[in-house]
């Protein structure tokens, strides 16, 4: 028995491109959650969708718990759920139905909930909670649970509350709450799911057990691509003695050998970083680590720290290898600080990865061609490509916003197309992300295995397909862009994998 049942609608097997990876992570906000509850000495269980079959394993946890309130709270340190990915929603609505079925109260949070309360309130939710919430769910939770004369005067105190009013109009109580306090929380209530599906999925996978953790919450830079429904610009970061010995617990109590540090920007403070290094190495032997961080943040001291405290790979925002387009996006990155983190990062033994993002307004042949030469110029050890995504509360969104029809969210992680009208049809930045990953990847592939061809095939057909498939009617699309000579646009491949080779 549980007073309130914490759930969430990420299902791995629903994102093909996530169940290929099979590199899976515990619902760490839904945790945290549960921690607060728990904390306020408030009776809680958690379903986890992560591996079960949501429908009926969520009807078996409500026999189990008979919850008085479900909490389909989603888990805000994972970038998958920040995408509002359209087949979350669909399971989100179809749990909150369910439970409405039977009688009892729901509440939800999350990036999309945030976005679009009315296709929740609409579908079985009775409240939203908008922003940092941990406290604001415990005191929706008091109040439900607590004496119904008293509960219209307690729900009206409470930040973040969006409801339906009596005359069915929407209602936002108070504004979305800032909670640093979520940083002195006790750590996650990993106890109230089942780890082992975590364990085999990634042995089985990939020989060893990786989990998740965070040391910060949010993010202060404007990106102007990046939502940020939740935290806004506001940043929390956890004691770094805290962290390191959250680590130690997971290594000792869990077997845990490697750990993703799902913070949205790692290593912002230096001084913290050093700290951490130095708790961690009083740990004893260390646990390897991977990290998502700016390259303008990977100065020589926070590598050097970065490097005794175990991190081992490091994913960097660089987006585009256009300086044009990295002011447009207002990512205050410069170019120069790529080339100089992959560097240092290189000299340091830690393996350096870049997010890159294709179909920026303003982006034509000629900025893809500088996002290609830069990944050559710098060899990363990995790359991730994704497509422009407008979500809204961005001033990308806000540009394109004429142009989005009735699709505004990608189904799942490998959606992969683009809402807005890009430079180019969604055909050719497939061709384009394919090349690139090809040849990414045989620059590290044993020499036997490496395939000229093959890459030289997927390049040709870039460049067949860059004339064809030219959108009409794009935004701010420089003029030149499209009087590049797409033949000599770039360099033999034959000559990057002989010197793969000789590297």
């Amino acid at each position: 028995m549980a007073d309130v049942l914490l759930t969430h609608s990420y299902h791995l097997a629903h994102d093909a491109k996530q169940f290929r990876k099979m590199q899976p992570y515990p619902p760490l906000g839904t945790l945290y959650a549960a921690t607060a509850l728990s904390s306020a000495g408030i009776s809680v269980a958690v379903c986890d969708t992560m591996f079960a079959e949501p429908v009926s394993g969520f009807r078996a946890a409500l026999e189990e718990h008979k919850p008085k309130i479900v909490v389909i709270y989603e888990d805000d340190f994972n970038f998958v759920t920040k995408m509002c990915l359209a087949h979350m929603r669909e399971l989100a609505n179809e749990l909150a139905g369910i439970a409405r079925s039977e009688g009892i109260t729901v509440i939800a949070h999350g990036s999309d909930a945030t976005d679009h309360p009315k296709e929740y309130l609409d579908n079985g939710v009775d409240f939203i909670l908008n922003g940092e919430v941990e406290q604001s769910l415990v005191e929706l939770c008091d109040a439900l649970l607590g004496d119904p004369l008293r509960e219209s005067r307690q729900l009206q105190a409470i930040p973040g509350l969006v409801r339906y009013s009596v005359d069915g109009t929407l209602e936002r109580l108070l504004p979305a709450p800032i909670n640093p306090s979520w940083a002195t929380l006790p750590q996650a209530a990993r106890e109230l799911i089942d780890v082992e599906p975590y364990r085999r999925a990634w042995t089985n996978a990939h020989g060893y057990f990786s989990t998740n953790i965070v040391a910060s919450r949010g993010c202060p830079y404007s990106c102007n691509w990046c939502a940020k429904p939740i935290s806004g610009n506001r940043f929390h970061l956890r004691g770094p003695s805290e962290v390191a010995a959250e680590i130690h617990t997971l290594k000792t109590r869990f077997g845990v050998e490697h750990i993703w540090f799902g913070d949205d920007v790692f290593a912002l403070n230096r001084h913290w970083v050093e700290e951490f290094a130095n708790a961690v190495e009083s740990h004893g032997e260390v646990v390897p680590f991977k990290i998502q961080s700016r390259a303008d943040l990977m100065n020589e001291a926070t590598v050097a720290a970065l490097k005794r405290a175990g991190c081992a790979e490091i994913w960097m925002g660089v987006e585009s290898g256009s300086q044009m387009i990295l002011d447009a996006m207002k990512k205050q990155l410069k170019l120069s600080a790529v080339y100089a983190a992959r560097q240092r990062l290189a000299a340091a033994g830690i393996r350096a990865c870049y997010f890159l993002q294709f179909g920026y307004p303003g982006e034509g042949w000629a900025e893809i061609c500088e996002t290609v030469q830069l990944v050559r110029d710098t060899r990363p050890d990995d790359i991730g490509v994704s497509l422009s995504y407008p979500l809204p509360g961005t001033g990308f969104f806000e540009q394109v916003k004429a142009q989005l029809g009735k699709k505004r969210n990608w189904i799942d992680s490998d959606d992969l197309c683009t809402m807005h009208i890009a430079s180019y049809t969604d055909g050719f930045y497939h061709a384009l992300r394919d090349a690139l990953h090809a040849e990414v990847a045989g620059w590290y592939a044993p020499a036997s295995s490496l395939n000229s061809t093959t890459c030289e095939s997927l390049w040709n057909r870039v460049r067949e397909m860059e004339p064809l498939c030219r959108n009409r009617n794009v935004l701010s699309l420089p003029s030149e862009s499209t009087d590049i000579n797409v033949q000599s646009a770039f360099l033999p491949l034959e000559e990057l994998f002989v010197a793969a080779r000789r590297s």
